[in-house]
């Protein structure tokens, strides 16, 4: 598969998951709006300003991409707090607007790209460089993980499978470069899938269960319900046992 069909088939995917987004917002009421998210220090307001800005943040390394710039991704790290905290005390009827048009201007900035530029190396934000095919599975992650965020009655169980099972062998290679970690063999049973934390050496734990209960505790989304943790043969309380993980790359 080319790079621009890989970013053509996750564009499409950060609007079924925008459309999953919208969905959820139109069933809040205006005031739940400026309730705490399950972010610290964040209220559904500011996870979804956060939602927006990001995605005209992704339009700028798009047009990098197509024009050969190397313009930052924000303005600064303080410009891009600051304009979360001034978007957040918006009403809903504005925050809805303002998700949908600024991924409207993801996709179209996105559908300008040739083949050729789906190959162009970006710089995110924290300074690591990217090939642009990238950009829109990085998208779906932001729409994905902070729907979750929200709080609203969105969980991992709901991601998309495509999306969990990516995740789940991008945070699994994560995890297990990671020194420190004990050893931990994590089965997704339903997608025939696994990874490995803490390096070689014998499993302290091995932990089973739905690849979306698993990513979600991979991505500090979930404590670890859904899964089951066994040590030396015996099932143990997953929400005691299993480690507590640093915050995913």
């Amino acid at each position: 598969m080319s790079d621009a069909t890989t970013a053509a088939e996750q564009l499409r995917a950060t609007v079924e998951s925008t459309d999953e987004l919208l969905h959820t917002l139109a069933e809040l009421k205006p005031e739940a709006l400026f309730e705490p998210s399950a972010l610290p220090g964040w209220t559904r307001g500011h996870v979804l300003t956060h939602i927006a800005r990001n995605a005209d943040s992704l339009v700028i390394l798009l047009n990098n991409a197509r024009t050969g710039q190397d313009l930052p991704q924000y303005a600064s790290a303080a410009a891009r707090d600051a304009d979360i905290e001034a978007g957040s005390g918006r009403p809903l009827d504005v925050q809805l607007a303002d998700v949908r048009e600024s991924q409207q201007r993801f996709v179209d900035a996105a559908r300008l790209l040739a083949p050729e530029h789906w190959q162009a190396v970006l710089t995110h934000r924290s300074g690591y460089r990217f090939p642009a095919w990238q950009l829109p599975g990085k998208r779906q992650a932001e729409l994905e993980y902070h729907h979750v965020d929200l709080n609203a009655g969105y969980t991992p169980a709901h991601w998309p499978e495509q999306f969990a099972i990516a995740e789940f062998h991008r945070l699994g290679t994560h995890f297990g470069a990671l020194e420190g970690l004990p050893v931990l063999r994590l089965i997704a049973e339903d997608a025939g899938v696994e990874a490995r934390l803490g390096g070689a050496g014998e499993p302290e734990l091995t932990v089973e269960g739905p690849v979306r209960a698993l990513t979600g505790w991979l991505s500090g989304r979930s404590d670890g319900d859904g899964l089951q943790v066994h040590r030396d043969g015996h099932l143990v309380d997953a929400r005691t046992a299993l480690p507590q993980l640093p915050p995913m790359g």
